[in-house]
């Protein structure tokens, strides 16, 4: 979908939004046309249900003579109450209710409104971002020409403002940030047997186009580094692991600033390996290369916005599955660091992955920061459901960075804690650790705990997202069923807020 910015004005084709206020408040522009339909607008509003609470929409049909073909009311709740969030949000609903309509072009009226201290120019580009968000839908394979369910039809959105040259110049850095998530989205939504991790490697190196560079590890380096962690989860498919380095060195000071890291697991199809998984709802397990995807996207997005930060992304890829070369249950391997993991179960597969790739990542890279995100645990799912991932951390301030950078963005973290006490658990008789801790009891927590021994002293926070790379529902506005490219607008926040010199 593009998006256009615009002066005010009636459209004179396909369907016109405008802003209602809680208890049925017309916004300057909503005023401005219920006067040029002789009060449609009033008459719509007076006895209906719709009172213009958030994320809310009414359809009109425009009178003869107008030029638009309807009028869509979008409500946006108490105006003290109107943020960031809430205008992304009101996009993506026009977005969706546009779609439903079958509408190709639409504008959107808007306004300044007494009590929101937010300016002009940002509130068009909030909510543009919103829109282009909620418009994402991942119909690649579909055949036949007629829309699934939930398809948005909108191909032009223009957002109609008093300033549209500073609206567009705000909206840019949100447009790379969509940019970065539709691609996690992407890669996401890809069939394993299209997105294996030589074929995302190919992905990866497009990156360069827009001045990342990318470096890649293959079976041999990884075998000469020492990595038999994560070479033990893809020993049972025929499909090469690889680690891929994305650098972007956007500091000021240039190369002399050590990276922000963002590390991600990258498995791209998951079976379980001989602990293998019940066959209902496999077909998902697609989705637990979301952490990798993030990962990607976020690069995409810090380096297509040129950044003013050095980063450094790191994602281990491989596919694990049960053929009679995979790792068994019993099996022990050595991770780079030389600490050796008893392998109980072969479906707690990312921690054997990350402990490699972390430990390469502050060892070799030497980040001040380093943040991996993983669809870790199904334990994460039954903790904090679909709203919210959950995060570990060594260190306080990078946590409760974080925790804003999830608040700003509407990407929500909870943090939960380490402790030496659930660090015993993952002890083994004859490893120095096993790879998953007491059946059923604090799974979220044994697993970071076992990530924690692979972090050395590097400033470290952990983010599960196991609930949160795949949306069952589809009932968020900015993110569609499927594919949620969760991490994407939080790690790009995080950077922007606390790391940009």
């Amino acid at each position: 979908m593009k998006i256009a910015f615009a002066t005010p004005g009636h459209p004179d084709s396909g369907s016109l939004a405008v802003g209602i206020l809680a208890d049925r408040v017309l916004t300057e522009s909503a005023q401005a046309l219920d006067a040029a339909t002789d009060g449609a607008i009033s008459r719509a509003l007076s006895g209906g249900k719709f009172e213009g609470k958030k994320n809310t929409t009414l359809s009109i049909e425009a009178p003869h003579g107008l030029g638009i073909a309807r009028i869509l009311l979008v409500g946006l709740g108490a105006a003290d109450e109107i943020d960031d969030l809430r205008l992304q949000a009101a996009g993506g609903a026009a977005l969706r209710a546009l779609g439903r309509l079958g509408e190709v072009t639409a504008a959107f009226a808007v306004d300044a409104i007494d009590g929101c201290n937010i300016a002009l120019d940002q509130m068009a580009a909030e909510i543009a971002f919103g829109a282009q968000l909620g418009s994402y839908r991942f119909a690649k394979y579909r055949t036949k020409t007629e829309s699934g369910a939930g398809d948005t039809t909108v191909e032009t959105l223009t957002m109609l403002t008093v300033a549209p040259e500073a609206a567009e110049a705000a909206w840019a850095p949100r447009a790379r940030s969509a940019e970065g998530v539709f691609l996690a989205r992407d890669l996401v939504s890809e069939p394993g047997n299209v997105k294996f991790p030589a074929a995302i490697v190919e992905d990866i190196k497009g990156l360069a186009d827009i001045g990342v560079d990318v470096e890649i590890l293959d079976q041999a380096k990884m075998a000469e580094l020492g990595m038999g962690a994560m070479l033990g989860v893809s020993q049972g498919s025929r499909k090469a692991p690889y680690i891929a380095i994305m650098r972007w060195n956007g500091a000021p000071d240039g190369a002399e600033q050590a990276p922000v890291a963002l590390v991600g697991k990258g498995v791209t199809f998951d079976t379980g390996g001989i602990s293998l998984k019940p066959a209902g709802g496999m077909e998902e397990m697609k989705y637990d290369m979301g952490g990798a995807g993030a990962v990607i996207g976020a690069m995409k997005a810090i380096a297509g916005r040129a950044a003013r930060a050095n980063v450094v992304g790191v994602v281990g890829l491989v596919e694990n599955m049960p053929d009679g070369d995979a790792q068994r249950p019993g099996d022990v391997v050595y991770t780079m660091s030389g600490q050796t993991i008893e392998v109980i179960n072969t479906d707690a597969e990312g921690r054997l992955v990350l402990a490699d790739v972390l430990y390469y990542t502050q060892t070799v890279l030497k980040p001040r920061a380093m943040i991996n995100l993983a669809t870790l645990t199904g334990a994460m799912v039954v903790t904090l459901g679909t709203h919210i991932a959950g995060i570990f951390a060594n260190d306080d301030v990078l946590a409760e960075q974080l925790q804003d950078a999830g608040a700003a963005s509407g990407e929500n973290v909870w943090r939960l804690p380490l402790d030496a006490r659930y660090d015993k658990e993952i002890n083994s008789d004859i490893a120095d650790m096993k790879n998953v801790g007491k059946s059923r009891e604090a799974g979220s927590i044994a697993g970071a705990q076992l990530l924690q021994r692979f972090v050395g002293d590097t400033r470290w926070v952990h983010i599960d997202i196991a609930g949160m790379a795949w949306m069952k529902r589809g009932d968020d506005p900015l993110v569609p069923k499927g594919a949620a490219g969760f991490g994407v607008r939080l790690l790009d926040r995080l950077v922007a807020d606390n790391f940009e010199g």
